[in-house]
């Protein structure tokens, strides 16, 4: 650090405001916000950061300005425009750059109500954004059933009506318009028409709802029955719309709802907005992380957009966790139970969803993100030096020390690589010793590999817990290769991970890819394991007798077996009908070496 920083830092303010980083190149490398600025910036300089990316940002650092605001709130503004302008490289990235539909209603003596993705000053009322398109189709839709909405773009005015400049088109005699071309219908009824529907758009449903109610019973009053049905279906209309949009009935009018939902070098946050207890907007904003920010810092980054985006005026803001500031015009609440909760969660609901469509979409267009998003993850939380590119699972079967055999699995890049499969029949254990039968197994596999010079896995997965754990240990420290191949143990009740040296198991999130990658790992470990150990079991109960008979090969046993279904069936059978099997030189042989082996 230069002596000029130095002297910048030391005369820096304890007020609240907005730093600036730059290079040697002079590019602002960095934008942050502080309630002490001073403090704030003389702890990037005074110790080491645990993490690398701070430690590389701070090496870079050539230069730093600074701009003092009158509040915490202003600098938390200041910053989302300082990063949105400069666009620094450390800073986290908003992925969301996609243009929402919104909807106008003009401000016309006949006003238009339509779908937009541009927001022209003066037009008119502008509702929205709305994150899903189909959504706005749906409420414009809800609209036009409701209200007989003119759709032209006619300039109407009352010399174009005095003139008859234009003349109704087919929407007047289907009942879709009401003539407004031709001053068929007055501009204060029409006006009432556009006053609901802003009401709807704003979200002020029970308005709407309460107004159709009386007039329908006004009508009905007056026995004007055909014309209080049609106002009834519209209130149905909207109580059934009324159905689908509240979320929970409040007693503040405004609220603001936030979810977070991390996920890798990324993060996810929704913003709901609610009216009258209904969402009027749903928005997840994708961030790309750069300097491992916190869950609080994301979730700041994310209030600032939305005030930016949607300038709504919430009277509370719900949100998973206090974010990384005070606010003087936001009130913050962390709801622990009830309505309040089970909003976050439908928050979280949605971040969820279009995390998972994300990442889905990123994976069609490069297969290999996926693969390198699930290494890298099995790397941290299995505490590997590399990516476990090459994992094996090694599984044992017996039943009661009978036909030991044990099963070995190879899985590259996350995937099964069923050619690379092997079984081993158990020779030096005998009984029932998984602990003896891991070790025998894997100091052969180990042994050989090393012998013809092929590459060893950078994962070794061994089913069962400490016990099975401690004796790959024993082998791999015979064969010198502890510290070159990591190995664990994963035990099956509750799905904990054993590590070396570590009596204190692991216990991955039930969600986890990682966990889902090595117990995909186990099962077809055991799979494969206990296919062999029944098959071999099956031989050795129908084909044991047959096999010590000299002069009845396989094809005669097969053909003996496949007749009579059993040995026992087959003993108790005459010489007449095995030679009508066999023949009569093979049916001789059979008998006298029954009888042969009977008398031992």
């Amino acid at each position: 650090m230069t002596d000029e920083l130095k002297n910048k830092i030391a005369s820096l303010p304890d007020s609240p405001g907005c730093y600036l980083y730059y290079d040697k190149q002079g590019t602002v490398i960095y934008v942050g916000k502080a309630k002490r600025l001073k403090r704030r910036v003389s702890s990037y300089f005074n110790r080491v950061h645990d993490s690398a990316k701070t430690n590389a940002l701070v090496r870079n650092i050539a230069d730093m300005k600074y701009v003092v605001v009158g509040s915490e709130d202003d600098a938390f503004h200041l910053e989302n425009s300082l990063i949105k302008e400069y666009k620094p490289r450390y800073n986290i990235l908003l992925k969301d750059d996609k243009t929402y539909p919104w909807i106008c209603v003009t401000g016309e003596l006949y006003p238009r109500v339509f779908l937009t993705r541009k927001v022209a000053h003066g037009v008119g009322k502008y509702f929205g954004p709305y994150a899903n398109q189909s959504v706005v189709r749906t409420l414009l839709s809800l609209l036009r059933e409701l209200y007989p909405l003119r759709s032209c773009r006619f300039p109407i005015s009352f010399e174009t009506i005095k003139k008859g400049s234009q003349r109704v088109c087919l929407d007047y005699h289907i009942h879709n318009c009401l003539g407004c071309c031709e001053g068929k219908i007055s501009v204060d009824d029409y006006g009432e028409y556009i006053r609901q529907v802003k009401h709807i758009l704003s979200g002020e449903l029970q308005a709407v709802a309460d107004y159709l109610m009386e007039r329908m019973q006004s009508l009905a009053a007056e026995l004007r029955f055909e014309e209080a049905e049609v106002i009834k279906k519209k209130y149905q209309l909207i109580e059934k719309y009324r159905a689908k949009s509240v979320v929970v009935t409040a007693a503040e009018q405004n609220i603001d709802v936030f979810a977070f939902e991390p996920a890798d070098n990324m993060a996810f946050v929704n913003y709901m907005h609610l009216r009258h207890g209904s969402v009027v907007q749903c928005v997840t904003f994708e961030y790309r992380t750069r300097l491992d920010e916190s869950p609080e810092q994301i979730l700041s980054y994310a209030i600032a957009e939305a005030e930016e985006q949607f300038h709504n005026e919430a009277q509370l803001t719900i949100v998973p966790f206090e974010p990384d500031f005070m606010s003087a015009n936001r009130r913050f609440l962390v709801p622990q139970r009830g309505d309040k909760r089970r909003l976050i969660e439908v928050s979280l609901q949605n971040a969820k969803q279009y995390k998972a469509e994300r990442l889905k979409n990123m994976e069609k267009l490069n297969p290999e993100q996926r693969t390198m998003r699930l290494l890298t993850r099995m790397q941290r939380d299995f505490r590997l030096s590399e990516l476990p590119r090459h994992i094996e699972c090694f599984d044992n079967s017996n039943i009661q020390g009978t036909n030991p055999v044990a099963s070995c699995v190879v899985f590259i890049d996350g995937k099964p690589s069923k050619r690379d499969y092997r079984h081993f029949i158990i020779k030096t254990v005998v009984g029932a010793n998984d602990f003896a039968s891991m070790e025998e197994v894997l100091t052969r596999r180990y042994s050989r590999l090393l012998q013809e010079g092929k590459p060893l896995p950078q994962l070794v997965v061994v089913d069962g817990g400490k016990g099975q754990l401690s004796s790959a240990v024993e082998a791999f420290d015979r064969l010198g290769i502890r510290g070159k191949v990591a190995v664990v143990g994963i035990a099956k009740r509750l799905e904990e991970i054993y590590f070396p040296g570590d009596s204190v198991p692991l216990y991955i999130d039930k969600g986890s890819e990682s966990l889902k990658v090595v117990q995909h790992l186990r099962d077809e470990a055991h799979r494969f394991g206990i296919t062999h150990h029944r098959l071999r079991r099956s031989k050795g109960q129908t084909a044991s007798v047959l096999d010590n008979i000299k002069g009845i090969g396989e094809k005669t046993r097969t053909a003996l077996l496949k007749h009579f279904k059993s040995v026992k069936r087959l003993r108790e059978a005459s010489e007449v009908e095995v030679a009508a099997v066999v023949g009569q030189a093979k049916a001789k042989i059979l008998i006298n070496g029954l009888q042969s082996i009977d008398n031992q």
